[in-house]
């Protein structure tokens, strides 16, 4: 198990390196320039601003300087904001952690209580109910959510804040908008695999056993039928991760997404590679994670890799 983890560490920091590489090589291979908004025409200034933000330099220095600024976790500063993009992240990162969490621990929860009513329910109405919520959820996006959700739920019945951010009801319409998607994914996953456990010989001896259904539910057969849940839960994560941006700029909520899109309009290098590069730090250690947990829920893949 510690040569297995170390080997997946040594890949997540290769693969970390690949995305910064490639982030900077498209960053700069874009259209536009930091300062072709600037209302100035004064050559000198932009000179000034350049040599600033290192921008006067190759792209070979560039990329060279950056990595050297990443070892001492300083993102650099922010072109279009007064902050550095490390105290952006340190103002802005907890309200999309909080929004995300939510979202994912929501359709965690539900996405997993729902596959297990269709399962045990086969073929019944809560099973069809369940399999029409996996349907819309897996084919509306949450953009198109998000916008129905505001229409109908806070503009028309006006149960719920429009936008903005401050108390828990700001939360419930865009985590809503979030958790859909994932929450039918989940849901569909553990329905079927909970309809594969429960025909197996080891289930039957359980009942045969006389043990109470519940023990044998939780037990013997959710147990299994969650690892493919738990496989996918690294994408999840990322699309919840990615999905904040849209969302944060449909609801007016200040996390990360509004940064971002603000840095792509205006060319903010640093913002750019600062965010994507924390994200992608953060995705890659839940896919380590996920990696882990998966080897101490299934005993067969530590066997396999003793007898190797």
């Amino acid at each position: 198990m510690g040569k297995f983890i170390l080997r997946r560490f040594l890949t997540m920091i290769v693969t970390v390196w690949v995305i910064i590489t490639l982030t900077f090589i498209l960053m700069h291979a874009i259209p536009g320039f930091p300062f072709d908004s600037e209302r100035t025409t004064n050559e000198a200034v932009t000179r000034n601003l350049m040599a600033h933000y290192n921008l006067d330099q190759p792209k070979y220095v560039q990329y060279v300087t950056y990595l050297k600024s990443l070892i001492q976790l300083d993102l650099g500063p922010s072109i279009t904001h007064t902050e550095t993009v490390n105290e952006i992240i340190t103002r802005a990162f907890p309200v999309s952690f909080f929004l995300g969490a939510v979202a994912l621990g929501f359709a965690i929860i539900s996405g997993i209580a729902l596959g297990v009513m269709a399962a045990l329910r086969h073929n019944g109405m809560i099973d069809h109910m369940a399999m029409i919520i996996s349907v819309i959820g897996i084919s509306i996006p949450n953009f198109i959510l998000a916008t129905l959700l505001i229409q109908y739920v806070a503009v028309e019945w006006g149960l719920l804040p429009v936008a903005t951010w401050g108390t828990w009801k700001h939360v419930i319409l865009p985590a809503l908008a979030l958790s859909t998607g994932p929450l039918a994914i989940i849901a569909r996953l553990t329905r079927s695999n909970m309809l594969d456990v429960l025909t197996q010989d080891y289930i039957r001896t359980a009942k045969a056993k006389g043990l109470a259904p519940a023990t044998i539910i939780l037990k013997h057969a959710l147990r299994n039928a969650l690892m493919p849940v738990v496989t996918v839960l690294g994408t999840l994560l990322a699309g919840v991760l990615t999905g904040t941006f849209v969302i944060e700029k449909i609801f007016a909520i200040p996390g990360m997404g509004k940064y971002f899109v603000t840095g792509i309009n205006h060319r903010d290098y640093p913002v750019i590679m600062g965010t994507t590069i924390f994200y992608s730090v953060i995705l890659v250690i839940m896919m380590f994670l996920v990696d882990i947990a998966y080897g101490l829920l299934d005993p067969r893949i530590k066997l396999h890799k003793k007898e190797e």
